[in-house]
């Protein structure tokens, strides 16, 4: 073996001896950028019932690249489509969804819009609780059953959410409501079992995470696309037609897990590193047996062995790059020092963090903020319908939200992470409520175009920074033994809540007869409130935490002299 790659095999040695915080941020990048999924603990921990996975040099290279590319596209097609609500509201209104429930007797048309607006409102509020709270259970399929089955399944409820979309006139129940939820449904399966494909190249994770994740913000133009064909064909391209056409994507979906995609999850970093670890303890003992005792042929196949191990380990190194990874943890160390509150909830029982303030204050504040986000997608355009006194101009811009709502994701990726690895834990959380506040106060300024302009570009920018930093505050404060537990308890517990959307739509609709400056002006003072108490305790936590780590570099410095 060459003193390069004794030189290489050592600098893993050391590397692994930090395995378990590197799977921590293994699953901190990954959880970074979800918008709306927890990352179930046990991608990164092993348990009796989990699968074996594979490592990325065992596959061809051509083969992970085609996975990859893949996985993206069916993100695109499939992960976050429920997401395009406001882009395909107008064609279901237009097709006449929910006129047979809305139009009794005696009822006007403004009564029967009323309605229908409820009634549309509803189906996306329960697909967007579904998509929070299918998270837990795909993640658990995925440990006990492997991507391949979770993307069969996924592609199981797209098929049948888009079957009952396109023949839901003829179905004795709401098929448009089962038919979103169904849609709804094959997203997370989608999404997170793609994450696995992460590690399928060791060397570039963050690009495959990036592009998946903008996969899934852009999804949400699939229903923009469609409106825009209906509208060039004058209601021509029904929506039947077009969730007929929608089936083949499901039908790929299908045949690609079958064929192509893996069944079993690429192995991460510790356990790549673990491949090296384990041929070297082998060949440390073969190296020290009792070579007077063999014979020529044990010897023979001693020396195999060792051959074998070699090869193993330079297979490894090929996909891994130890420099690489070295420059990586020291990057991540740089930015858990810079959080201010990394560790401080570390090691302790899930059921310990979830009663501590640490959890409740962030469970509240994403209980508020997610239910703002849903009632502002799923009513942008009746809001300004009365804030700007004008249908034509209510129309514009729900035009320009479902063309930037895609886009923002997007654009926003890049630097979501850099901002979260560079700036203090408190100041995050500050710059979110200061957004949040800035959109309710943008909300509630009638008669302006400039300003519903500009509060739905600081909505379509705030959306993924939001649930991206809730999920990097979860990691880093709680870390990543509980992490699938307490994630996903808090997006559980916010998707459940936010069923309270359809109260608000109440309101909105009926009680105050269109006009969104009440419910607005309660979000806002709500949303404020919780996020200044969430502020004011992280702030003063971390600096209990900075003054404590320099009483105790202090007391170091005094007992080495």
């Amino acid at each position: 073996m060459s003193l390069n790659r004794v030189a290489s095999i050592e600098t893993f040695t050391t590397f692994s001896s930090g395995i378990r915080s590197r799977r921590g941020s293994d699953a901190s990048t990954r959880a970074r950028k979800l918008t709306f999924n927890p990352i179930p603990q046990d991608w990164d921990s092993q348990s009796v019932t989990q699968l074996p996975a594979v490592g990325a040099f065992q596959v061809p290279q051509w083969k992970r690249v085609v996975q990859v590319t893949a996985a993206v596209i069916f993100c695109f097609f499939g992960a976050g489509i429920v997401f395009g609500f406001a882009a395909i509201k107008p064609v279901l209104k237009a097709e006449g969804a929910y006129t047979n429930l809305c139009a009794v007797p005696g009822s006007t048309a403004d009564d029967v819009d009323t309605c229908v607006e409820i009634h549309l409102n509803f189906m996306f509020t329960v697909a967007a609780v579904a998509t929070n709270v299918a998270a837990l259970p795909v993640g658990a399929i995925l440990d006990h059953y492997g991507p391949r089955i979770c993307g069969l399944m996924g592609s199981v409820f797209l098929a049948s959410g888009a079957l009952l979309m396109a023949f839901e006139a003829r179905l004795p129940f709401d098929g448009l409501l089962l038919g979103y939820l169904l849609l709804a449904l094959g997203g997370p399966f989608t999404y997170i079992s793609s994450f696995q494909l992460s590690n399928a190249f060791p060397r570039h994770p963050g690009s495959i995470i990036a592009l998946l994740t903008g996969a899934f913000d852009a999804s949400s133009a699939v229903f923009l696309i469609y409106r825009l064909v209906y509208q060039a064909t004058e209601g021509g391209f029904t929506r039947r037609q077009f969730f007929l056409l929608y089936l083949a994507v499901p039908v790929a979906m299908a045949l690609m897990q079958l064929t192509v995609m893996p069944a079993l999850s690429y192995k991460t970093v510790g356990e790549l590193v673990q491949e090296i670890q384990a041929p070297l303890a082998a060949s440390a003992a073969v190296d020290a047996g009792p070579y007077d005792q063999v014979d020529e042929e044990t010897a023979l196949l001693q020396e195999e062995r060792r051959q074998r191990r070699a090869d193993v380990i330079e297979e490894v190194e090929s996909v891994l790059g130890s420099a690489k990874a070295d420059r990586q943890t020291r990057r991540e160390e740089h930015a858990n020092q810079i959080s201010g509150v990394w560790g401080v909830m570390h090691g302790y029982s899930a059921w310990e963090q979830i009663k501590s303030p640490w959890f409740v204050l962030v469970c509240l504040f994403t209980v508020v903020q997610m239910t703002r986000i849903n009632f502002f997608v799923a009513t942008v355009r009746t809001q300004y319908e009365s804030l700007l006194g004008s249908h034509a101009a209510a129309v514009a811009l729900n035009d320009f939200f479902d063309a930037a709502l895609p886009a923002g994701g997007i654009l926003a990726i890049p630097f979501i992470g850099s901002v979260l690895d560079r700036t203090p834990t408190p100041t995050v959380l500050a710059l979110l409520v200061g957004l949040a506040t800035a959109i309710g106060v943008l909300g509630l300024v009638p008669g302006a175009p400039w300003a519903g302009y500009a509060n739905v570009l600081l909505f379509v920018l705030y959306r993924p920074f939001y649930y991206t930093a809730v999920s990097d505050y979860c990691g880093k404060v709680f870390g990543f033994e509980t992490f699938g537990t307490v994630y996903g308890t808090v997006i559980c517990v916010s998707g459940v809540l936010n069923l309270a959307q359809s109260g608000l739509d109440w309101l909105f609709e009926t009680q105050f007869d269109g006009d969104p400056m009440v419910v607005n002006l309660g979000l806002l003072v709500v949303g404020l409130g919780v996020g200044a108490v969430l502020v004011g305790f992280v702030g003063w936590k971390a600096k209990a935490v900075r003054r404590a780590v320099l009483e105790r570099e202090a007391r170091g410095a005094l007992g080495g002299r």
